[in-house]
Parts: structure tokens; sequence; C-alpha cells
């Protein structure tokens, strides 16, 4: 009788948890006070199991996305692709991927009173050291791993710290596991997977090697910038099932199971494409399981994922294309070296004004030693319109060691971007513009814009 109290007093509880989130949400937000996740933080503190009890019913269970570079574009992506093929797809799309901000994004999706989620599968962008609190609570059917590189030393430490993290990630997986090929920290989590579980690969070719180098690469003596023969022919690399073989201007080929497919992308970088294989490993492996309970599901073929790879659209902040005063401005997250590398391989800086906002809150990392780690003489002839963020005074000086100019250094941010798009630093504010930015500057720019013109609400606060 005790215990049966007890469940009774859990379910009556748990019933009421997604009306305190809204209201703390709505409260949040009329007062400008808290991010996205602080719902979820007094919804943990209230109630510590709602998170396993309500993911703990969904049919497929539960998809975990972790590592340092591309999380949130490839989250997005693996929703998308199982949303075309039919499934109801539970996300939390904000890239708060803290515990709490899974559980913000569950009381927003669920009704005011009640402790059903209206979903199939749940797919999570998850923080490489969250990830290991999460998978404390409910085991995923399936893991996607991406890369580990040193980002926000402050917190993770180096690298080899944050691979031992997502090896718990690797071990707690039930049905399969999907690892980065090219990264030789994260295919090395293969010996962590349970041999009841299966292990998959997503890769690059061979010509695409060198645009992709792994943290190892990059403080090589022997390779001191893009260009070098990163990544050889030498490893011995395991099959993968998705590899990503060519890109060029707006289409993409693949190679899924030894067969060219060709689409095309609205995704910016060819960093961005790449997570597409990614995605598209997991999602074949879900689908491959999820048609043995229904078969309609197999009907969503190869074809039908290249068609769902070229709907899919930037996340915020990642290639988001926002329009102010009639010329785009393209948002660019960088966060660290190998990020930021990537990014400006993707740029040419002489079609567009240049802005680079560093902060450094806690969510950027305090340690910002990193922005030495790259390259950017890509800059030398263009310069760069303007330095901002309660870092910018370090950022202009790691561009002067590279003999770039910085034209207009100041720490307001708010300040800096209204004048930037409205061209107060160029000649024309009809120019197309880039702003590269860390993740707080990210936020607060898209807050800025908003005053000015019209940017989606996606549920990350001011």
């Amino acid at each position: 009788m005790i215990v049966k109290n007890k469940v009774v007093k859990r379910c009556c509880f748990g019933f009421i948890m997604p009306a305190v989130g809204k209201l703390v949400r709505m409260i949040s937000r009329a007062t400008n006070h808290g991010g996205s996740a602080l719902p979820g933080k007094v919804v943990e503190t209230l109630d510590p199991g709602f998170l396993a009890r309500t993911l703990g019913s969904l049919p497929y269970g539960v998809v975990l996305i972790s590592g340092t570079n591309g999380k949130t574009t490839t989250t997005r992506m693996v929703a998308s692709m199982l949303r075309d093929a039919g499934l109801r797809v539970f996300t939390n799309p904000t890239g708060s991927n803290f515990t709490r901000g899974v559980v913000a994004a569950l009381v927003q999706e669920m009704p005011v009173f009640g402790t059903k989620l209206d979903a199939d599968i749940a797919v999570l962008e998850l923080d490489e050291a969250y990830a290991v609190h999460f998978v404390n609570q409910i085991k995923p059917q399936y893991s996607l791993l991406l890369n580990v590189m040193r980002d926000q030393l402050d917190r993770f430490g180096e690298i080899d710290t944050t691979a031992k993290l997502l090896s718990n990630v690797a071990h707690a997986t039930k049905r399969v596991v999907v690892l980065n090929r090219e990264d030789p920290r994260i295919s090395a989590l293969s010996k962590d997977v349970l041999p009841s579980c299966k292990v998959k690969y997503f890769g690059l070719d061979e010509s695409l090697r060198s645009m992709f180098p792994t943290d190892d690469d990059l403080h090589s003596d022997l390779h001191s910038d893009l260009g070098g023969d990163f990544n050889g022919d030498s490893r011995n690399l395991p099959h993968a099932d998705v590899v990503l073989a060519k890109v060029a201007d707006n289409k993409a080929d693949f190679l899924i199971d030894g067969h060219r497919k060709t689409t095309s992308v609205k995704l910016r970088g060819v960093y961005n494409v790449f997570n597409a294989a990614a995605a598209s490993t997991i999602v074949r492996a879900i689908l491959a399981d999820a048609a043995k309970k229904d078969a309609t599901l197999a009907k969503f073929d190869d074809d039908a994922l290249m068609e769902a790879i070229s709907r899919v659209t930037p996340a915020f902040g990642r290639g988001e294309v926002i329009e102010v005063n009639g010329a785009p401005v393209e948002l660019v997250l960088v966060k660290n070296p190998i990020g930021f590398r990537l990014a400006l391989a993707s740029d040419n800086p002489a079609n567009h004004d240049t802005m680079i906002a560093i902060c450094d809150e806690y969510a950027d990392g305090r340690d910002m030693s990193w922005l030495w780690d790259v390259d950017f003489t890509c800059f030398s002839g263009t310069g760069v319109t303007c330095v901002s963020g309660t870092r910018a005074w370090d950022m202009a000086l790691r561009l002067q060691y590279d003999k770039v100019a910085s034209r207009n250094v100041n720490t307001n941010l708010e300040e800096d971007v209204k004048a930037f798009v409205n061209g107060d630093f160029s000649s024309d504010a009809k120019n197309a513009k880039r702003i590269y930015c860390t993740y707080t500057a990210m936020l607060r720019v898209r807050s800025t814009l908003g005053q000015i013109a019209s940017v989606k609400d996606v549920g990350v606060g001011k």
C-alpha cells in the first residue's frame, strides 16, 4: 500500500510539471531573466525523475548526439530526416544541450497537464559532459558521436578527457553507435561499445581529408595550414556506411554503401555537409530497425534520404542568414580552432564585410588562447571591418600578428552590431555581411538584430 501511494503521488506530481515549466518560462521571458533552460532547472529540482519517466515511454527510444563540433546542425538534420520518413520526433532545437535544457524543451512540448509526450522518438543534442549525466538516467537506443577537439579547456581539460566522457555514452547505448572514422579518438570508442550493440561509421573521401584536420594534425610540426596532407592513407580505416565524396557549389556527392548519390544542399560550409553524412548514417540505422515494427518506413530509401538533406536549412547562428536593410547578414558560430579554420576555409572575404565578435562567458569557455591556433591570413587583403565583444582587443591583437587590419575595435557589442549592419563602418549599407561569433556573442547579435529586422524566435532567450 505504501509503495502504491508513492507511485500515485509521483504520477500526480509529474502531471503538473509541464504547467510549472510553462509558467516559469512565461515569467522568465516576460522579465528577461534566465535562459531557455531555466524551466528545466526548476522542473529537475522539483521532480528529478521527470526526464527518465517521460522519455522512457517513447516507442523508438532516444537518439543521443554529442561531440565538440556540429551537434546542433546534425541534430536538426536527423530530426528533419526522421520527420520526413513519417516519425513523430521530439528534439531540443535551441542548442541548450544540458539535461535541464532537454527538460525545458519537454515541458514546452507537452500539454499543460499531462505525462504523455506526443512523439515516437527523441533526437537530443547533449553537451559532452552532461551526456554522461543523461545516460545515467536513461540509456539511449542510438548514439552519434561526431568528434573531439580542444574546446572550453577550462571546463573539459584536454581532449583525451572529452573522449573519455564520450566513452560513457558509447558504453551506455543499447542498439547502434555511429562513430566518425576520421577522428582517431572517436573511432577508438568502438572498444567501449557493448557486444549486443552495433557499431557503424561515417567518413570522408580521401580527396577531402586535408580539409578536416584532427586536433593532433593541428599541432603537428609538419603541417602548418589546412593545405597540409592531414589524415593520410596510412591509417587502416574501417568501412563507412556513408562517405562524403564531393562538395561543389550547392551540391554534394555521398557514397552510400558504395553507391554514389548526388543532392543539392542549403547548408553552408563543407563542415556542415560532412555533418549530413553523419546524420544519414544514423538515420539509416534507425529506420532499418523501425521498419521491423512499421513496414511503411522501409519506403524511405537512400534517394528519399538525399531529398531530405536537400531541404535542411542551417540551424540558428550556424550559417543562418538574416536580411537587414535589404542585405544578407550571415551568422557563423565559432568556438574552437578547427571549427573556426573550417569556417574560414569556406569563406571569400572579398565578397562581403566581415565582423568578428568574441565573448568569454561560461558558455563560450573562459580560455580564449585557442584563437592563436587559427590562421587569419585570409583577411590580409581585405582586413576585418569590425571586431567586438568582451575580448575584442585580444582578437584585434591576434589579427595584428597575422598582419590583418582591424578597422573598428570596440567592446560594446550591441552598438557595434547596429553600426555594422547599418553600414556605418563601410561605404555601402547594402553590402553582404558575415559575422563570426562565439556562442553568447551570437545570442546577443541575434537579439540586437531582432530589434531592427525579422529574426526567427527559436526560444533561446535574450
